[in-house]
Parts: C-alpha cells; structure tokens; sequence
C-alpha cells in the first residue's frame, strides 16, 4: 500500500493464509491456480465483504497519526485490503502494477482523484458509502477522505500487488516519483 500517509500492520506473504475470497472463515468462489480475477469479479467480492459488515468491522482502527490498513486475504490470483480513513488522509497519486483492481466504501465517503502522466488536468469522483469502484491495470489515482466523517473501504487487486508506482503533480503535469515494492516498501 502507499506510503504516504499510511501505516500497516506487518505480515509477510509466507505467514498469511492462502485463501479463496472473503475473509477469514469464509467461502470464496475463486478456482486455485487462475492467474487473474477480472475486474467485476474483483467488484463483486468487495461488496460482499463489505455487506457482510460483521466480518470487517470489529478490527477497523483509525488512526490521526498514519492511515491505517491491514491485508486480510492474500490468494494466488488476488488479495484484499481493509483500510480505515480519517478526514484529510490520503493515498496520494499511484497506480497498483499490473494488478487490476476494485474497491468499496463500507462506511463514509471517499474521493478519487484521477490523471494521467505528464498532464496537469485531474478527475474527480466521488464514492459513498455501499459503492464500489472498478479499474483495470493501468489505473492511476489518489484516494482521499475529503469529507468531515470517518471512513472505511475494502480493496482487492488481482493479481496480489508486486509494486506500485508513486507519482506527483508537478508544474509540467504527472511525473513518476519512484517504485514502491511489496514486502520491502509496505
């Protein structure tokens, strides 16, 4: 996940469970050995996770100092983040490798802010509570909690995350900043 303003709970890919999706203890639908889930069946999982609020809810932490977020299913062919939001807390400008990816607001309010490299013109959306958002591997984007409210959203990616890369807005439009790999950078 992104380093800027975020923290993470440590855990290696050797010590999570292998899992199909959901979360712990529950079924999934995935077969072992696809090598990617498509970004609606990416959609349908957050939903279902965040439907099933149970599941997400008595470990969500929020955080003034750092974003907090914690992985919870990693897969051979996806993995699924739950991240918490507090007003201002940003993930700033990345995109997610050649993972596709999808995700869902549980609670509040998020914004997402899209662009392109080398160009100054940014997009905005808005996503509430109950919508989910999905996006193929070339996605580039910065999440944010604009809103007054506490926030929470599910995320999954498929497939697992190797690396993101990191970008800022300069005067001459997106620029790459550098790489951030998984397991060494988050």
């Amino acid at each position: 996940m992104a380093t800027d303003a975020t923290s993470q709970v440590s855990t290696s890919r050797h010590s999570m469970r292998r899992a199909t999706p959901g979360f712990e203890g529950e079924p999934g639908s995935g077969s072992p050995g696809q090598a990617r889930l498509s970004p609606a069946r990416l959609g349908q999982i957050v939903s279902e996770i965040v439907a099933a609020e149970q599941s997400w809810r008595p470990i969500v932490h929020f955080s003034a100092e750092r974003r907090w977020y914690r992985r919870r299913v990693l897969a051979d062919d996806h993995e699924i983040w739950l991240l918490s939001w507090l007003p201002g807390q940003h993930t700033g400008f990345h995109d997610h490798g050649a993972a596709r990816g999808a995700f869902a607001v549980a609670q509040g309010e998020l914004r997402e802010t899209l662009a392109q490299p080398g160009r100054n013109r940014v997009r905005n959306r808005c996503a509430s509570t109950g919508s989910v958002t999905t996006f193929g591997s070339r996605h580039l984007h910065d999440v944010s909690n604009a809103a007054a409210a506490r926030a929470v959203s599910v995320h999954a990616y498929s497939p697992p995350l190797t690396a993101m890369r990191r970008y800022a807005m300069t005067a001459s439009g997106l620029a790459l900043t550098g790489t951030e790999r998984a397991e060494l950078d988050w």
